[in-house]
């Protein structure tokens, strides 16, 4: 591996000209077909094989009218308190908003009268109307979403509260200050650690391509692929902070060859064959967690997962191919003052630093170390014991916006359940069967505790499918609504058997519910998969079964500290003014099997750029302890940049008004930092002191049967003959 990537570094060192051409080429080509493409669309959750998507599936069908995929929005009329809203006074107020919905826009097919469809609250004081447009809510334009807007403003100028809820609404503006704040960040962390202003906006330039060309292939790409509108968020994401660390590591290494003696292309070609090795060793274990969330079985998680293992790809790529060239570009100002060589810094001095005496405190002490460090992140992980999950409503949006309002109102003023109905189907080939078993059904669930009402079965043409809409008396997101569905789901077994008709519920409750189971099955299959495909590459890396194993039991604490902060913050409240947090809430059902996806590649990353340096060490010669010390005093530096680089990155993505994107930013940041200071830093090297040479053993028969890829570049050292190596470097 180190001589094959030695051989691209000088290639792409002496034909940085054709390399910079050919990935020009690609972004151009790739940014022609974004131009072209719808990009990402805002599409649905899809659940395959579960009874929720097949009761969906079986309304599309029997229903095609009432499931169009035209954009609606419910708006809510509440009368001034005490008043009633269908008084003389309001009611000619009412049926003005209702014309001003209907002129709102050219693409309004429908606005319903709340009079007549019986959409007046118990009390008198609240109605609400459904407007319906003939277009998908991604083909509204802005004259669309203002008319709404006017209408709703309108009809506050009358005296009544009017908000208002759906996918007609304009969607919140999202603005890529997450990206320039990672940005500037990363900047300022890298000049601190080179000192010089190229070797800083070196891994910056090629971020940026790199997420260019993943960004665009997913624009181009979107429309055909069905890609969600997250997807390319988490592939921005992942791509910025991949994309600078690995760049970050290869220049580190460039300018630690060229402070050994080594000429400019030489320490290229050597940066790229040994760091390179480590990069595209760290991406290959990012890609299996992420490709690994297709076993979900979960279509926008796979491809989330796939489009973002796509972005590490291509961030790999960029490193091992562009970094060197425009290492050629950037010639000696790489170094710093006025192109010097790097002098030796303090720690390579044996002058007392703050990694160095970090490292001596954890090798003298590394029980008490490894306790301390094991127990904080045990106390962290306390509140994931308390996670709940749910998927994201008009109940989690902030309490200002317009959507929470109506929602608010509807819950106070037609109960709990209203925000939350589950929809029961019946079907039966006989449209006679069909009938009585929707009958019996309907009454079976009325008489359930939990029910506040059910609506009379209303069927297709055909009369061979029944819809039944149910009204639970709790929320949405209470367990006493879960356990109602568990008991309508009862039923409806109870009934299929006694009729042979065919019963469903489904709605997004009952989805939310099925997603949370979906995910709980799933997560142990998962990480099963995920470890067990990474432990192998990095057996094959280290040559060592212990620290694969060591490497594992630590991602598996800083993942349940990260979640465990996720839920103090996000579900409990805590410091959430901190966050811009408006609402706390239950969290986001894709959010656990997502964060334990990249924060296990993230996690190896980290593994592989500080052990890869000990065990370098260790094969040239090292004693255990002696090995530890080196490889930490080499890399604790740049991996303290590159793990800084990565929070500031996903911090940046705090400030998103969408909560997954808001929430993703922040566990992840939490994650990298538990991860890369307290187990990386910590507890890694505080295991190996204690395993002491075990840790680097390998049985004969798993060493015969693994391939040599020589990660370590003891095969380039070989390729130089002793005369040609510098004397301080020869020492």
């Amino acid at each position: 591996m180190a001589t094959f990537l030695h051989r691209i570094g000088r290639f792409a060192f002496r034909r940085r000209w054709l390399v910079v051409l050919l990935w020009t080429i690609v972004l151009g080509a790739l940014g022609a077909g974004a131009a072209h493409s719808t990009g990402p669309a805002n599409s649905g959750i899809s659940l395959p094989g579960t009874e929720s998507q097949r009761a969906f599936d079986l309304l599309e069908d029997k229903f095609p009218a009432a499931n169009a995929e035209g954009a609606s929005a419910r708006v809510v009329i509440r009368a001034p308190e005490s008043q009633r809203i269908g008084g003389p006074d309001h009611r000619a107020a009412v049926e003005t908003i209702l014309k001003d919905l209907k002129a709102s826009s050219s693409h309004v097919s429908l606005v319903s009268d709340p009079f007549s469809a019986e959409a007046v609250s118990p009390d008198g004081a609240t109605a609400y109307t459904q407007v319906t447009y003939t277009v998908a809510s991604t083909d509204l334009t802005d004259a669309d979403h203002a008319g709404l807007d006017k209408a709703l403003e309108k009809g506050r100028d009358e005296g009544l509260t009017v908000e208002a809820s759906g996918n007609a609404l304009s969607p919140p503006s999202e603005s890529h200050s997450a990206e320039a704040i990672g940005f500037a960040l990363a900047a300022v962390i890298m000049f601190l650690t080179f000192g010089s202003l190229i070797a800083a906006g070196l891994p910056l330039v090629t971020a940026v391509v790199g997420v260019g060309v993943s960004i665009t292939a997913i624009t181009a790409l979107g429309a055909t692929f069905h890609l969600n509108s997250s997807t390319s968020a988490l592939a921005s994401m992942l791509g910025i902070a991949v994309g600078i660390d690995y760049a970050l590591f290869i220049v580190s290494r460039y300018r630690s060859e060229r402070a050994e003696g080594r000429d400019a292309e030489e320490a290229a070609a050597r940066a790229t064959g040994t760091a390179g090795s480590a990069v595209v060793f760290a991406g290959v274990t990012v890609v299996i967690a992420l490709a690994g969330l297709a076993v979900v079985d979960l279509p926008i998680l796979t491809a989330m997962g796939l489009a973002a293992a796509g972005a590490v790809v291509v961030a790999v790529l960029v490193a091992v191919t562009l970094v060197p060239a425009l290492l050629g570009f950037a010639g000696e100002r790489v170094l710093g003052r006025r192109g010097a060589a790097p002098r030796p810094s303090r720690a390579a001095k044996g002058e007392a630093t703050i990694g160095r005496r970090w490292i001596s405190y954890v090798l003298r002490r590394p029980v008490r170390v490894l306790v301390v460090a094991v127990v904080a992140l045990a106390a962290l992980a306390l509140p994931a014991t308390q996670l709940k999950l749910g998927l994201p409503d008009d109940g989690s949006k902030a309490a200002s916006s317009t959507q929470r309002k109506a929602y608010d109102i509807l819950s106070a003023s037609f109960g709990p359940g209203f925000n939350g109905p589950l929809t029961v189907t019946v079907d039966d080939p006989a449209p006679a069967a069909a009938r009585d078993a929707a009958t019996g059904i309907g009454a079976s669930i009325a008489d359930l505790p939990g029910v506040a009402r059910v609506s009379p079965a209303a069927f297709n043409r055909a009369g061979d499918t029944a819809i039944i809409n149910v009204i639970p008396k709790s929320g949405p997101s209470s367990d006493a609504t879960k356990e109602l569905v568990a008991d309508i789901r009862s039923l409806a077994h109870d009934n299929n058997s006694a009729t042979g008709a065919r019963t469903m519920v489904t709605g997004t409750t009952a989805l939310n519910i099925d997603i949370s189971d979906k995910f709980s099955a799933a997560v142990m299959p998962y990480l099963a998969l995920v470890v067990g495909l990474a432990f192998l590459v990095l057996i094959l890396v280290f040559r060592s079964v212990l620290v694969p194993i060591k490497a594992a039991l630590g991602f598996l604490l800083s993942v349940l500290a990260a979640l465990g902060s996720l839920v103090a913050v996000f579900q409990w409240g805590w410091f959430k003014d901190l966050v811009g947090l408006e609402q706390s809430g239950p969290i986001m059902s894709l959010m656990p099997i997502l964060l334990v996806g990249i924060v296990f590649g993230l996690a190896m990353d980290y593994q592989v750029f500080l052990v890869t340096r000990m065990r370098e060490a260790y094969v040239r010669g090292a004693d255990a302890r002696t090995a530890i010390e080196t490889g930490f005093r080499h890399s604790a530096k740049v991996v303290t940049a590159a793990a800084l680089i990565m929070i500031s990155v996903f911090a940046g993505f705090i400030g998103s008004q969408e909560p997954m994107i808001k929430s993703l930013g922040f566990g992840l940041a939490v994650a990298v930092a538990l991860d890369a200071f307290v187990v990386r830093m910590t507890i890694v090297p505080a295991a190996l002191a204690l395993l002491g040479k075990r840790a680097w053993a390998l049985p004969a028969w798993i060493d015969r049967v693994l391939p040599d890829v020589d990660i370590e570049g003891e095969k380039l050292r070989e390729k130089v003959p002793p005369e040609e190596v510098p004397a301080h470097v020869a020492a």
